[in-house]
């Protein structure tokens, strides 16, 4: 950080943004002796901005403030998935960058990141919910939808609003060390470091089905998935070839048969280290992974953490 003068720390609220994401980087950035920064909030204009959840914002800066600032934050906002911001806002997003700032997208924000092109070819998150839609609609950008938040350098995105908190507190890391980014922790009360992987626990890592093919047969093996179940097994169910079962399976969920069934099976092992005390050999023979060191396995991959972390998630009331 620069020596001589406060670091500088732009908000830049769009129409529909969310308060909650639009309140944590200004809150957590607002100048005090143990915060060497400088907040903005700003919009495409001076004035009224209309946010989301019934509350507007009345912005003093436009986006001159970009030009301004070391370091923007996007916060998220509703119907991302509609359409692109402002070409201006795009512009400025990029020139700022171009110079030098750093771009951190709360949340949805991470498609109005994503539309300048800075996250093509690099890793990024956004909540949950819109994961499957910023893949869609940005193919080029690699969507982790399992992590808190992506630390790509000049870009960075998060997880759903409570993960702000967790990108704030690595930008201080960043910047000022552990020390303030732990003193910082404390006046928020809030955990002092989650880790970036930490996984977002999604209700779901099963997506919602996206047609009617096969639904009896989705059903079917959600009810024996303790049972060795095959390509074969399911397309026999399903009374198609096994060709036609794997490409109709992607059309409708975006998962091979496969992937769907592993993911299900990962599901089921989540319920039940919620919900029993049963071990990790016992639920892995449950779900149909046989051994405690195969759903680990596959835990990690899917979700980005192990039963026994998970578990502890939840004893401990997180």
């Amino acid at each position: 950080m620069p020596s001589s003068r406060l670091q500088r720390v732009a908000v830049l609220v769009l129409e529909g943004a969310k308060p909650l994401d639009v309140g944590i980087p200004a809150q957590v950035f607002t100048t005090r002796a143990s915060m060497p920064y400088e907040v903005r909030v700003c919009g495409a204009t001076p004035g009224l901005v209309t946010g989301g959840d019934g509350l507007s914002y009345h912005v003093a800066h436009g986006l001159e403030a970009l030009d301004w600032a070391d370091v923007v934050f996007l916060p998220g906002y509703r119907h991302p998935d509609r359409d692109d911001p402002p070409s201006a806002v795009v512009d400025a997003l990029r020139a700022a960058h171009e110079r030098g700032a750093r771009l951190a997208a709360i949340s949805t924000g991470a498609f109005a990141l994503a539309a300048t092109g800075l996250l093509d070819g690099r890793r990024a998150t956004t909540h949950w919910h819109y994961t499957r839609a910023l893949a869609a609609r940005h193919p080029h950008v690699r969507v982790d939808e399992n992590v808190l938040f992506v630390d790509e350098g000049s870009v960075l995105t998060s997880a759903g609003a409570a993960s702000g908190i967790d990108l704030c507190l690595h930008v201080l890391r960043r910047d000022l060390g552990v020390a303030a980014s732990n003193h910082a922790a404390r006046r928020l009360v809030a955990a002092p470091y989650r880790s970036g992987g930490q996984a977002q626990y999604v209700p779901r890592s099963v997506p919602e089905p996206l047609g009617e093919r096969f639904a009896a047969t989705r059903e079917w093996a959600l009810h024996h998935l303790g049972e060795p179940l095959t390509l074969e097994t399911l397309a026999r169910h399903a009374a198609v070839s096994e060709r036609t079962l794997s490409r109709r399976f992607v059309e409708d969920t975006g998962y091979t048969p496969m992937q769907w069934v592993m993911r299900a099976r990962i599901d089921r092992a989540r319920e039940l280290l919620e919900r029993s005390g049963r071990g990790v050999e016992q639920i892995a023979g449950d779900v149909g992974l046989g051994t405690g060191a195969n759903l680990r396995l596959h835990f990690q991959q899917i979700l980005g953490t192990t039963p026994s972390e998970y578990r502890r998630t939840f004893t401990r009331g997180e």
